[in-house]
């Protein structure tokens, strides 16, 4: 083991996470495609883009070099877009060494294919399952970055990868739990988005805790239900990479999805809602993909249908709930 790691992304959860790496021991090389922000990085130790003035460890190098990056790395991490990963992985393949461990940090299902992200990896790099390892929990990048105390899991099908990746980004303030289950913790990730929208949705329309609360346990039994139809264990969302992500997701100030949603129900356009947010959210692209992955499993999910009708489909948020609760009566636990 060489202790390098390469990180694909200088974002938000991109940097955060190198900071974990770099304090766990390891030499990080944090790749990113906007040479000014790279600069910037090396130049200032900090990433002023997404948090001025947080000191990184000395172990991070940004470069705009992807085979730089990657010579030597043990791990590859990618926390880029996950609707972008596809043509990204592509050009990086050929770069990638055959004993490189491939690490997603994203929270997303692709667009057309409605393929999680590991398959995507897989699928473009040809790569075993392994090879393929997700990082999935409550990780609110911001609480990160100030080293509070966070938790989350790394999950690959061989177990003494997944051991590997937990040394590998263990520190004092970040505690990662190992797991078999890729499925259920991608999964998990992915529909908390589409959940946590949902919630801000609900907040930004000034109903309460009890709406929020509803829509939170509603929201975490559609995905262990569409979980335990795509193989997934249903124990994982009961833990950090389920019941745990959403939770900080559908609650935090700190989320963007919780705040784009709020936006939303407080009557701005998607468009306005998108120029507001400046980064990324993953819910709002991968809302439809996570329906279309359900339908293709033949699972009802109400609250993700109620999401895609008002983020892509221009229905009223009060309009979308009223029919939402009108839905015929049933059994907590069919």
């Amino acid at each position: 083991m060489t202790g390098r790691v390469a990180v694909f992304s200088t974002g938000s959860w991109g940097t955060a996470f190198a900071m974990i790496l770099a304090d766990a021991g390891r030499e990080v090389s944090l790749w990113g495609r906007r040479s000014e922000l790279v600069d910037a990085i090396n130049s200032t130790g900090t990433n002023p883009h997404y948090f001025p003035g947080v000191e990184l460890p000395p172990g991070i190098k940004a470069t705009t070099d992807a085979a730089e990056a990657l010579r030597g790395a043990e791990f590859m991490v990618l926390a880029t877009p996950s609707q972008a990963l596809r043509a990204n992985l592509g050009a990086w393949a050929p770069l990638i060494d055959p004993g490189t461990v491939l690490v997603s940090l994203m929270k997303g299902v692709e667009l057309g294919t409605a393929k999680l992200m590991s398959q995507v990896i897989a699928e473009v790099t040809g790569a075993g399952p392994e090879r393929i390892a997700v990082v999935s929990g409550p990780n609110l990048a911001p609480e990160i970055v100030r080293r509070q105390p966070a938790a989350s899991v790394v999950a690959c099908k061989e177990e003494s990868v997944a051991r590997s990746l937990q040394d590998a980004c263990r520190t004092p303030y970040f505690r990662p739990y190992t797991s078999g289950d890729v499925i259920g913790c991608e999964l998990g990730g992915a529909v908390k988005n589409v959940i946590g929208l949902a919630v801000g949705i609900a907040d930004g329309m000034g109903l309460g805790d009890n709406t929020k609360a509803s829509l939170i346990t509603r929201g975490l039994a559609e995905t262990t239900r569409l979980g335990s139809a795509m193989g997934a264990d249903p124990l994982t969302f009961a833990g950090l990479a389920g019941m745990g992500d959403l939770f900080a997701t559908g609650s935090s100030p700190l989320s963007r999805t919780y705040r784009f949603g709020s936006s939303l129900g407080r009557g701005l356009s998607l468009q306005a809602a998108v120029a507001a947010a400046q980064q990324t959210t993953e819910g709002v692209t991968s809302c439809q993909s996570v329906l279309d992955l359900a339908r293709r499993h033949s699972v009802d999910m109400p609250i993700t249908e109620t999401v895609v009708e008002i983020v892509h489909r221009g229905k009223a948020p009060h309009e979308a709930v009223k029919e939402l609760m009108s839905r015929s009566a049933k059994s907590e636990r069919p």
